[in-house]
Order: structure tokens, then sequence, then C-alpha cells
């Protein structure tokens, strides 16, 4: 029988996903989003009213690459969920945090489906730095001028403009202001 890869997944992954979402006209299903300037790189992240990331790991896969994406995932995102097959369900329920959630790809009667195993919690150490990072230089500017925190910052390298803006809005603000932000991106792979 052949072995599934992530590709495989992840076609099953985004239909789920899309049928979960297809009535969220103000959510967004990100392919390949990429965290903390190109570090790692989830492999599909929901934007809603939280950022949900989503990471594959098929039997094609081995899991060396996941503590470092995992200590980067945390960073970031309020919600995160491992997709994967049984060959790595007991390692992966040792080696991942409690908060996330766990998603299994079985097959019943010839036909691939995900079903969830564990349903994950929200993770309360977002860390605000990291997350202004997912912003583009011209977004976080726009981020200042929606607060008035702009004044003397709008020629400043991108560093200095995302602690301005970890200084200056509280972090259930930021974390909601970036979401929104993120929402009105057009230039990358957005699948819904």
């Amino acid at each position: 029988m052949k072995k599934l890869r992530d590709s495989d997944i992840r076609l099953l992954l985004i239909d789920k996903l899309k049928d979960e979402y297809s009535n969220e006209k103000n959510t967004r299903i990100v392919n390949e989003m990429g965290i903390l300037h190109g570090q790692s790189r989830v492999d599909v992240a929901v934007i809603d009213g939280i950022l949900h990331g989503f990471e594959i790991k098929s039997e094609s896969d081995t899991l060396e690459r996941l503590p470092l994406q995992m200590a980067n995932y945390n960073k970031v995102f309020d919600r995160m969920t491992i997709v994967t097959q049984r060959k790595f369900l007991e390692e992966v329920k040792s080696i991942i945090p409690k908060w996330w959630g766990i998603w299994l790809v079985t097959k019943y009667k010839g036909k691939y489906n995900i079903r969830q195993i564990r349903k994950g919690r929200l993770n309360k150490k977002v860390d605000p730095k990291s997350l202004s990072h997912l912003l583009w230089k011209d977004e976080a500017i726009h981020l200042l001028k929606e607060k008035g925190l702009h004044k003397g910052y709008l020629g400043k390298p991108r560093k200095v403009l995302y602690r301005r803006l970890v200084e200056s809005i509280e972090k259930p603000e930021l974390q909601f202001m970036i979401n929104e932000q993120l929402k009105l991106r057009k230039d990358w792979k957005v699948v819904l």
C-alpha cells in the first residue's frame, strides 16, 4: 500500500477546513505560512478570531524538526493542531504540549479521513514580539498610524516598529489588530 505524503494529507486537511469555515466570510485559510521571518513555516494556518496553525506529519516524514517547529509555533499561534498518522501518534503525544490538538488520518472502507483525537486549548503564552514579526513593514506602519503611534517612526527599521507596537499596545488588542491585518493581506497562498 502506498504511503501518504504531506501533500496528500494537506488536501484532506484543506477540504475539511473549507467545509468547516465555508460560511465564515472573514476567515482566511493560508497554505505554508511563514513565521519568525522564515525560521519556520506552518503547513496550514486558519486566521479567524484567533491564529490556528496545523502541522502535518505523514508516515513519509520524520519527527526530527518537530521540537524546533514546536518552539517557534508556540510563540505565535493561539491554537496548534498536529495532523498525523498512526505511525507517529504515540510519539507525537509524548512530544507536543498538552494544549496542542491532535487529528489522526485514518482509512475506512478505502477512503481517508481526518478525525479529532484531542481538541487542544488556547495557548496562554503567545509572545507579542514574535507575533509582531508576522507583519510586513508597511503593515506595522499601518497599525502604528491607526493608533497614532507613528510620529518619528516611519523611516525606522522593522525591528524598531515591532518594538513600538509591543511596548505601546496591550497584548489582547495587539493580537486582534495583527489578526485583522493578516486577514487583509493579498500576497500569499490563501486557500479560502
